[in-house]
């Protein structure tokens, strides 16, 4: 019964993503969505999959679903022959990411996700909390940021190997937002102790929260645009996971 359990997640799992990444595609193609939107509807709906994670037996179910969707993406390019992998591209892709050739942020996205899911199965698989939260902050607190800093960014905070405009209102709207979901996941998945995660009391919840949307703010403002959905929540998560050893 939980294989079949199992396999029905990840079946829905898969569902999910390919519908969060095709229904944005097909409306920038019509024209209904700018590519900016596009891409940042992706970016936000896509990893909202990590969730499942809690619900598996088979943790290792979460490592093959990211594993497979951080390979798919890495072969969406200009230049793929397979017509929807390069409609992808066309759609969501950034001119930063013209010289290299493919979706550049979105594979860093999928494979920071896939490397803490591995780490985190192998090593804390009743800490899962950990990885889901530096994840969220990836997923929401990016977008937020970008969508904020865009709209209603005065204050410019330039870093020059950044190679990117980020303001004072996006970063504290990456912060806040950022301890809310961190405060949100430490909870539900650390205080409420579902199925097989490791308990932790409120109040440590909410200094993990502090602490790691504090880092997250950090590395995001510090960290080159191609490369931020890499270093955000891979070195959030080890970060924050490494000072609980202490």
């Amino acid at each position: 019964m939980n294989i079949l359990l199992d396999l029905l997640i990840v079946f829905l799992t898969y569902l999910y993503v390919f519908a969060t990444i095709l229904i944005p595609v097909q409306l920038k193609k019509r024209g209904k969505i700018t590519k900016f939107q596009a891409r940042k509807a992706v970016h936000l709906l896509a990893g909202l999959s990590i969730l499942t994670i809690s619900y598996y037996e088979w943790k290792w179910w979460a490592v093959i679903i990211a594993g497979s969707l951080t390979f798919l993406v890495l072969l969406s390019s200009k230049k793929s022959k397979v017509k929807q992998l390069k409609e992808l591209y066309d759609s969501i892709g950034e001119e930063a990411e013209e010289k290299v050739g493919y979706l550049q942020g979105p594979f860093h996205y999928c494979l920071s996700i896939t490397v803490l899911v591995l780490i985190f199965v192998i090593f804390a698989p009743t800490q899962l909390y950990f990885p889901v939260a530096g994840i969220l902050l990836m997923i929401i607190s990016d977008t937020l940021a970008s969508v904020i800093g865009k709209r209603y960014g005065k204050v410019s905070i330039k870093l020059p190997w950044t190679n990117s405009h980020r303001t004072l209102e996006g970063s504290l709207a990456f912060l806040v937002s950022g301890f809310i979901l961190c405060f949100i996941a430490f909870t539900v998945l650390g205080v409420a102790n579902p199925i097989t995660q490791e308990h932790i009391s409120l109040e440590t919840a909410l200094i993990f929260s502090l602490v790691t949307s504090g880092l997250a703010t950090l590395v995001e403002l510090f960290s080159p645009s191609t490369w931020d959905d890499l270093t955000v929540p891979i070195l959030t998560t080890v970060i924050i996971f490494l000072l609980t050893l202490i």
